[in-house]
């Protein structure tokens, strides 16, 4: 009877112990590390399908890696150097940080936000002419005397007269006739501001230049003075060459 008893005893502690283990092996392993990495992905997942719009220009703080995708998890793209400029597209949140997406080195990715610092990008003022400004300072030198070689107004040969009058109105040109000439492309219908030049004045080939200011005339240095003639002038109407422009 003992022997039946302790048998009895012994099964059913066996029964409660395995009962035990399958119940324990039910519950899930808790990992605090894991879980909160896997917390940390899940959060960067959600946030790289959400950007929004975001518009500024920005310099590197430092040399930094721009990103396929917000976050450090992501390849990098291109290496910025410290100083280099970023124009920002797009942010998003990735947890507590913000990355911007920015065009940098010729290449699109993704900055932490404190990588960066606010910039203002100046553009160079860059002066250009315009027929109405060259035909202007052109008119406005009328009188001044003809001298050959010479280049101010106490004096102005032909090509010393046009590279003047459009270097007032903010462009630089050549200095002789002959490569104001090559710089210019000819127009079958000048416009004012154009280039009209001579052939065969002084000397064989293209020898003059003047600009055209409409109305079939011209301003330029040759004669006595700086002044305006017509294209149907007896001597210069006979000496025409071209039109051109630069």
């Amino acid at each position: 009877m003992k022997k039946l008893f302790f048998t009895l005893l012994t099964a059913g502690s066996l029964l409660f112990a395995n009962s035990a283990a399958d119940a324990q092996a039910t519950q899930p392993i808790q990992n605090d590390a894991s879980s909160q990495v896997t917390t940390d992905l899940s959060i960067e997942q959600v946030a790289a399908s959400k950007a929004t719009a975001k518009s500024g220009t920005f310099k590197m703080k430092y040399n930094s890696n721009v990103r396929a995708d917000a976050g450090t998890k992501y390849k990098v793209v291109t290496m910025a150097k410290k100083g280099s400029i970023a124009t920002a597209t797009h942010q998003k949140k990735v947890g507590k940080s913000t990355w911007y997406k920015v065009k940098v080195n010729g290449k699109s990715g993704w900055v932490l936000s404190t990588l960066l610092t606010s910039t203002t990008v100046k553009k160079a003022s860059v002066k250009t002419s315009s027929s109405s400004s060259v035909v202007s300072e052109a008119l406005a030198l009328q009188g001044i005397p003809y001298k050959f070689g010479g280049t101010t107004t106490a004096g102005f040969d032909c090509s010393a007269f046009i590279q003047y009058a459009f270097k007032q109105a903010g462009k630089s040109v050549s200095r002789t006739t002959l490569s104001q000439y090559a710089e210019t492309y000819k127009v079958s219908s000048p416009q004012p501001g154009d280039l009209v030049f001579f052939a065969n004045t002084y000397r064989a080939g293209i020898s003059h230049v003047g600009i055209y200011i409409g109305n079939n005339k011209f301003v330029h240095a040759g004669g006595a003075k700086s002044e305006v003639k017509s294209m149907n002038d007896p001597y210069w109407g006979k000496k025409f060459h071209s039109f051109k422009r630069f």
